[in-house]
């Protein structure tokens, strides 16, 4: 129940941002039910500040119904989080970045699917059909833990190099790569990680 409120948390701001006001706002409630306003009248309310013009790494706007059916998703996802010990809610927030749950997102460079996987990525990790979302989702599990385990547990350079490769966090000194998409997108992952793993419970 709570992921899945979660998981919609996002999907309704994104929907809702293309209104009036660019700013929506959240609190969870003792009974597990999600409230959303753009016009706060108490503390207990979180920005959230995506919105629906913003675009995926895959280059589409944010689908409200994509993002509203994302829960169809949860048990490949915590299978996979299982099996290749990522954060479940790492993974999700690589997705919304990457694709925002869109399975047939195909980007300029060819990367495709929920995790924008390229496909030398998905053949290094046995993939035989990028769109299919057990086969994406579980062989971008694996390529996480591939390189949180190259870069010392490190999430931000592990997030780094799932967007600019290996390599450029190497010749960059283990650092993020000076690369503005790639500067842009580790702190843009963690924002929807750290939204999807904290937002508290409220009374």
């Amino acid at each position: 129940m709570p992921l899945k409120i979660t998981i919609f948390a996002v999907a309704s701001l994104i929907a809702g941002a293309a209104g009036a006001h660019s700013n929506i706002y959240t609190y969870l409630d003792a009974d597990g039910t999600r409230h959303y306003t753009d016009v706060p009248d108490n503390n207990r309310y979180k920005l959230l500040t995506m919105s629906s013009k913003d675009l995926t790494e895959s280059g589409d706007r944010y689908s409200p119904a994509l993002l509203a059916r994302a829960t169809q998703y949860d048990a490949i996802i915590e299978n996979a989080a299982v099996s290749s010990a990522v954060e479940a809610n790492l993974l999700r927030a690589v997705i919304v970045v990457e694709s925002g749950f869109n399975s047939r997102a195909v980007s300029k460079r060819g990367a495709v699917g929920l995790m924008q996987l390229m496909p030398a990525t998905a053949n290094r990790f046995g993939v035989s059909n990028l769109y299919d979302p057990k086969q994406n989702i579980r062989a971008g599990a694996q390529y996480l833990k591939f390189l949180m385990d190259r870069f010392g547990q490190n999430v931000r350079l592990a997030l780094a190099a799932y967007n600019a490769g290996e390599e450029a966090v190497d010749r960059s000194g283990g650092q993020i790569p000076p690369f503005s998409e790639t500067m842009a997108y580790v702190p843009r992952v963690l924002k929807v990680y750290r939204m999807l793993a904290e937002l508290p419970r409220n009374t």
